[in-house]
């Protein structure tokens, strides 16, 4: 990423920048590997529905994973018949449901109450699958460990192999890591699952193996390969992935400019133009972004903090070669996924801009205005 292009080409800050090459490189990565072992690769919307990334990714991928009806629209109007579309959420609503089940065409019922529900009124179209919860936890924070304690997410694997649904249904999906950067949760996990059910993994027509792997991240996909080509020829199973961090969570970029700064209680704080609101993560999970200026060796350390009057609105204290000035612009790196989707104008202050970087020009998305904050809150 050129930094200093971006600096001086945008006028106005706070803005995201989209690097369309970063994601395009993320996506070969995949690519390669859906080639290889004929695996079936789903981009996971939900890390960042924008539009002309859906159009970036749409000849990379097999189709789009999706956790709602709005985003199976959205999948749908991007994709035109030309891939698949997979749901699994928590909560189907009865009365989208018929929509839904127009949509997909692959279905994880997220618990057995909701697959007996539904299944009966399914049209043929979609291909019913579970979600299970491989009861087998990686993650030391609850917060994002789907398998934690007392879990909403999936059919424990004892009540399903309790169950005689395995037989009924097409698929089975798993899913139960976050950012992991080697397969060893995947391959401990498919263990367990083969350990309970065995050959009867053939009757199944598919297995998505869900999300949470930072692809471009692992160095050797060799474990990878050899894990799905075996379940394969196996079982004579399609396998899923469905990454979406993996591939935009490098590509984003969060531009921003300094506008006060001053010491309280002997530390240098520095008020930027955006907030944790524009990156909800960082407030959520007490999560320190990165950020291009930042020295480790540096001798001027400043706390960066939001400009909205939540005391928490606090990106954390960073150290710079020389002291900040009002005006000086900043970048937060590796912010693409899980931050615009989930951006809000607390306080009044309007989203960032929205940019694409590609082919070293910058190419203005999107802007918004006072209208576009007055007409979410208008009644009438």
């Amino acid at each position: 990423m050129d930094f200093q292009l971006i600096k001086d080409s945008i006028p106005s800050s706070p803005a995201f920048v989209l690097h369309a090459d970063e994601i395009i490189s993320a996506l070969k990565v995949l690519n390669t590997l859906r080639h290889r072992c004929r695996c079936k690769v789903l981009y996971s919307i939900k890390s960042l529905p924008l539009y002309s990334v859906l159009e970036l990714v749409k000849p990379f991928v097999d189709g789009f994973s999706v956790s709602s009806l709005f985003e199976a629209r959205l999948a749908d109007e991007v994709l035109t018949g030309q891939g698949g579309i997979h749901l699994t959420t928590p909560g189907i609503r009865p009365d989208e449901w018929d929509d839904i089940a127009r949509l997909v065409t692959l279905i994880s019922f997220n618990s057995l109450t909701q697959y007996q529900r539904f299944a009966s009124a399914n049209p043929a179209k979609s291909s019913m699958g579970l979600r299970v919860n491989p009861k087998l936890s990686f993650l030391n924070d609850d917060r994002f460990d789907p398998c934690r304690t007392y879990s909403k997410l999936g059919v424990d694997i004892d009540e399903l192999w309790q169950s005689s649904c395995l037989h009924q249904v097409k698929g089975l999906h798993i899913h139960n890591v976050y950012s992991a950067t080697d397969f060893m949760p995947l391959i401990k996990t498919i263990e367990k699952l083969r350990g309970y059910f065995g050959k009867s993994l053939a009757q199944l027509d598919w297995l998505n193996l869900g999300g949470g792997y930072l692809f471009n991240q692992i160095n050797d996909h060799r474990p990878f390969m050899e894990l799905v080509s075996k379940l394969k020829n196996e079982f004579e199973l399609d396998i899923y992935i469905e990454p979406g961090k993996a591939v935009v969570g490098s590509a984003g970029y969060l531009l921003t400019t300094v506008i006060d700064s001053f010491v309280s209680d002997g530390k240098t704080i520095a008020i930027l133009d955006t907030s944790v609101n524009h990156n909800p993560e960082v407030f959520e999970y007490q999560r320190q972004p990165e950020l291009h200026e930042h020295d480790v060796k540096g001798n001027y350390p400043a706390i960066l903090a939001g400009c909205t009057c939540l005391a928490g609105d606090v990106f954390g204290e960073y150290r710079f070669n020389k002291p900040l000035a009002i005006g000086d612009k900043l970048v937060f790196k590796e912010v693409g996924a899980y931050s615009l989707v989930k951006a809000n104008r607390f306080n009044g202050y309007n989203l960032p801009d929205i940019y694409l970087f590609q082919d070293q020009q910058l190419k203005k998305l999107k802007q918004y205005n006072y209208q576009d904050y007055r007409q979410q809150w208008l009644t009438h």
